[in-house]
């Protein structure tokens, strides 16, 4: 079937479809809400954070009913994911690069127990180093996971493919999760052109009632799933998985046929532009391959024989469609978005020489990697690549594999230090800090003279105005003296001090992973203590290791944090609390406060902001007995510098320390930059965020509102921020009564805590 039958085709049966202009993510987010899926378990990754938001604000306004369970991380997503299908549910996921990375172990066991759910790849180079564009180096490492793979190159296509993908995941020869993986950004956040269905009904009736083979839930018939299997068991399990992945193959494009009867687009296993009598192919996926058709063209008008070839399939590979259609070309050159690290070759180009093996006359096959980390891919790249096929037709020696698009470094420019280090002695000598009964004793200068430390943090920062990450890190590092390591989580704070080739650290900085950073910090830790035990380090070295997150990351992060706090590493762990993933666009973190607004936590009808209260982060890692933990707030800068001071003694003699500080994000606070010291000043006085310590084992409140006369009322700090006025309206009196009783049973327990002599 061509496109133009299927068009034919379509105008007899004309369900009716609504033109409209949107980017793929919400063309995503559409396609499963008109599929009406049952659950999406998530966790906010650029740049496929969209779908979650899209769906969840649909769920507000009551265009769709998808239960939406927010994660702690992927890992933990993709198991709500896989929980749900086994209760025989519909089940969506969206996700990009670590995302994908981090729930990589689950994948196997969704194919390998042979439960359906759909999941969405936005494409992103797999850090590190640290980068959110496009490549498909994330969607190489599902190839042996036994999901199916379909392609996406356009947001028609994401709505088309994932109706399509639902289909076939169901369909009951096959069995099997499905991904729909579509170009970061430029199909993900680009706005193009698109139709969908008007009636969900029409949707609905070509996917089918969900008819599970088996599900956890019949208590009458119950069942045993994952179970533990030996050498033979497994090989038949395997073998099994290999059929429905051939099945797949024969039931796709009856699937495709049947939608496009329906809807007019047709998607075959490959896509072929002027091929017919191509003598040179571009073969290449997504996005790429429709700008090689431009360059296509203007070869075609020279009278030079050339042609694209595309799939939209990847799993299960089209090898027999693709040697069909190679099978007179002579020079064929894989563009690939990804490497396959000393293979000569990324994963394509020996899967396409595979299909090509048994063809009498094989063509020359080249491999190009481009593209990598986002980098734009013009028709003139196209054209390159296309020349450069052109050259081995002629028979001019050209390279078999090769970079396409690099640099080469130039000597004259290579990077140089940047800030000059800071002696030790400019950051010490002004705090002391003595051991006392019960605790420490911190005796500081005057803060105006604090002012005189260098800043380990220098400005030039792209942080935005408002921003309370760098006013509360300055002031914390004011009380630390002497040499510090600094590792940032991923973050905000992270995104917008280390932008190769700059940075705003004075001392050395280390990036890792949000899941991750305490985990790596604790290593440097115990090998730096080793070194110095084996003299490997000069006796006199002293180095403060503080760990920054925030962002959630203490959501993503709490497992390795606590792992650390349990093994009580030596090591400070400052969380600067913005109460939201705010470097993704402002998606809800477990520090969300009940009630508030984010994208997703939207207010509607059928939902009211954040439905559960936040994580008590500060009283979850006390219970590690770790001997210090802290809260504090920049405008009683006082108390932040002791504070730190009794970190820094802490993490040098005893262990792990943690700290929290509340700080202003007027972007997604949606409130005035000014007031940001304002706004956090009044979480304190309303007693959400409550200033104390917990110092070797015994609570201690170090600013009490109601003791100075200051405690105001909850909707006072509620009203200075555009997330959470609506709270004050009389239809969310319900949520906002709970509010502020949780808020007062909270502090009500510190009192206690703080008044007990032993806690």
């Amino acid at each position: 079937m061509s496109a133009v039958e299927a068009r034919e085709i379509q105008k007899l049966e004309a369900p009716v479809q609504v033109w409209d202009f949107k980017n793929g993510n919400e063309m995503a987010a559409l396609a499963v809400g008109q599929m009406d899926f049952h659950l999406m378990g998530y966790y906010p990754v650029t740049p496929s954070t969209e779908i979650s938001e899209y769906v969840d604000a649909d769920r507000a306004e009551g265009r769709n009913r998808i239960t939406m369970v927010p994660a702690e991380g992927e890992h933990s997503a993709a198991g709500i994911c896989y929980g749900a299908s086994l209760g025989g549910a519909r089940v969506f996921n969206a996700t990009s690069a670590q995302g994908l990375m981090y729930m990589l172990e689950q994948l196997p066991v969704q194919s390998g127990t042979r439960f359906p759910m759909l999941m969405d790849l936005a494409t992103r180079s797999v850090s590190g180093p640290l980068d959110i564009r496009c490549d498909h180096s994330d969607l190489y490492f599902t190839l042996n996971t036994g999901w199916l793979v379909l392609l996406a190159r356009s947001p028609q296509a994401v709505y088309d493919m994932n109706i399509i993908a639902v289909r076939l995941a169901e369909h009951p020869d096959v069995r099997l999760p499905a991904i729909v993986a579509f170009d970061g950004f430029f199909t993900s956040h680009q706005k193009r052109r698109v139709q969908y269905f008007k009636d969900p009904q029409v949707v609905r009736d070509f996917i089918g009632p969900l008819r599970p083979l088996y599900t956890a839930l019949d208590p009458r018939n119950p069942i045993t799933i994952g179970a533990y299997m030996n050498d033979l068991d497994l090989i038949n399990n395997r073998y099994q998985l290999h059929l429905a992945m051939e099945a797949a193959r024969q039931v796709y494009p009856r699937v495709a046929e049947e939608y496009a009867r329906i809807s007019g687009r047709y998607y075959p296993p490959v896509d072929l532009y002027r091929m017919d009598d191509a003598e040179v192919a571009l073969f290449a996926l997504n996005t790429a391959a429709e700008t090689a058709k431009d360059a296509c063209d203007e070869l075609r008008a020279k009278g030079l024989r050339v042609g694209v070839i595309s799939p939209n399939l990847l799993r299960p590979f089209p090898g027999d469609e693709i040697r069909s259609a190679l099978a007179r070309v002579k020079v064929v050159l894989v563009a690939e978005r990804a490497d396959s690290y000393g293979s000569r070759g990324g994963n394509l180009t020996h899967e396409v020489r595979s299909a090509l093996y048994d063809l009498p006359e094989r063509p020359l096959v080249l491999s190009r990697v481009y593209g990598l980390g986002g980098k734009e891919f013009y028709t003139d790249d196209a054209l390159a690549l296309f020349r450069q096929a052109l050259d081995a037709l002629e028979g001019r020696e050209v390279p078999a594999f090769d970079y396409f698009g690099h640099s080469p470094g130039d000597p004259a420019r290579a990077l140089k230090p940047g800030l000059p280090p800071i002696p030790t002695e400019a950051v010490s000598g002004r705090i002391r800090v003595e051991p006392k009964e019960g605790g420490l004793e911190v005796k500081t200068p005057p803060i105006r003279l604090l002012t005189e430390v260098p800043k380990r943090l220098a400005p030039g920062h792209g942080a935005c105005p408002g921003c309370g990450i760098f006013p509360a890190v300055d002031q914390f590092l004011k009380g630390i003296e002497g040499d510090v390591v600094v590792l940032y989580q991923t973050g905000c704070a992270e995104i917008v001090t280390s932008g190769f080739p700059f940075s705003s650290h004075r001392v050395t900085y280390i990036h890792n992973l949000f899941q991750n950073g305490a985990a790596t910090l604790a290593g440097l830790v115990e090998v730096y203590l080793e070194k110095k035990r084996r003299g490997e380090l000069p006796e006199d070295e002293d180095i403060t290791f503080i760990m920054v997150t925030g962002d959630g990351g203490m959501d993503i992060g709490m497992g390795s944090a606590l792992g650390a706090a349990i093994r009580n590493h030596r090591l400070i762990i400052l969380e600067y609390d913005n109460q939201g993933y705010m470097n993704t666009g402002h998606q809800l973190s477990y520090s969300t406060p009940f009630g508030h607004k984010t994208n997703t936590s939207n207010v509607g009808p059928f939902e009211h902001g954040k439905s559960f209260h936040h994580k008590d982060t500060p009283l979850i890692m006390a219970s590690t007995h770790i001997p210090y933990v802290f809260t504090a707030v920049e405008t009683l800068d006082a108390d932040v510098v002791k504070k730190a001071a009794k970190a820094q003694w802490y993490a040098k003699h005893e262990g792990l320390v943690y700290g929290k500080m509340l700080i202003a994000c007027p972007l997604n606070w949606k409130s005035e930059e000014r007031l940001g010291r304002e706004i956090v000043q009044a979480a304190v006085d309303c007693c959400f965020f409550p200033l104390y310590e917990i110092e070797r084992g015994k609570t201690r409140i170090t600013y009490d509102p109601e003791e100075k006369g200051k405690r105001i009322p909850v909707a006072e700090w509620l009203k200075l921020m555009g997330k959470s006025r609506h709270l004050l309206k009389p239809e969310y009196k319900a949520e906002l009564e709970a509010l502020e009783a949780e808020i007062e049973r909270r502090w009500r327990r510190l009192k206690a805590l703080h008044a007990h002599p032993e806690l």
